[in-house]
């Protein structure tokens, strides 16, 4: 553990509201935007912010369609891009913090670790996006341009559950020990790259 931590010991941001979306997630909430809007807790504007922090980096660094890439990717299971697209739902996520945020006392913004981009790392977390070899060349190419574009912590917390999903997934020891290294550069909680412990092969 490095002594200075994020303000949660889990995953958060937009790779957080990526795990809502489970095979169940239609029975928590009538849609999409109303899904992630349940899921900001009380009390924890912390949440929201880095929410709305990753989305806003997203659609300033990423094409639409990439985008639909990424969060098909990530998601076990939807956002549909039948009726929206990848920029208009990210968007919609910034919105639903927006107004989330609005009926709040003025939350203080993030600072310290919460607003590390992981710049000096970036790459090395190209580096293992690239060997991630069970995961398609279109989703590889979209998790290095987030890394280029958008910033490496974004992009290793969006891998982190992109793999968690992958068909076909698998770790080796070594490859999650750089993966916990990285992590821990990035003053990541203990449960952040654990989500993917249960890939590591016994070979």
């Amino acid at each position: 553990m490095t002594a200075v931590q994020r303000f949660t010991e889990f995953d958060f941001g937009v790779s957080w509201v990526m795990s809502f979306f489970h095979q169940d997630w239609t029975y928590e909430a009538d849609n999409a935007a109303e899904l992630v809007a349940r899921h900001l807790p009380e009390g924890a504007c912390e949440y929201a912010l880095a929410v709305r922090r990753d989305a806003r980096t997203l659609l300033d660094g990423l094409p639409s369609q990439m985008l639909e890439v990424l969060w098909t990717a990530g998601s076990q299971y939807g956002p549909s891009f039948r009726q929206t697209t990848g920029a208009e739902w990210t968007r919609t996520v910034v919105d639903v913090c927006d107004t989330w945020l609005s009926a709040r006392a003025e939350p203080p913004p993030l600072t310290g670790a919460d607003t590390d981009d992981g710049l000096a790392h970036r790459d090395t977390v190209v580096a293992e996006i690239e060997r991630m070899l069970f995961l398609t060349a279109e989703v590889r190419r979209a998790l290095v341009d987030c890394a280029h574009e958008c910033t490496p912590d974004l992009a290793l917390r969006v891998l982190l559950r992109v793999v968690e999903h992958a068909p076909g997934a698998s770790l080796s020891e070594e490859q999650y020990k750089r993966l916990e290294g990285i992590g821990s550069a990035l003053h990541y909680g203990e449960f952040v790259v654990q989500n993917v412990e249960f890939l590591v092969s016994g070979d």
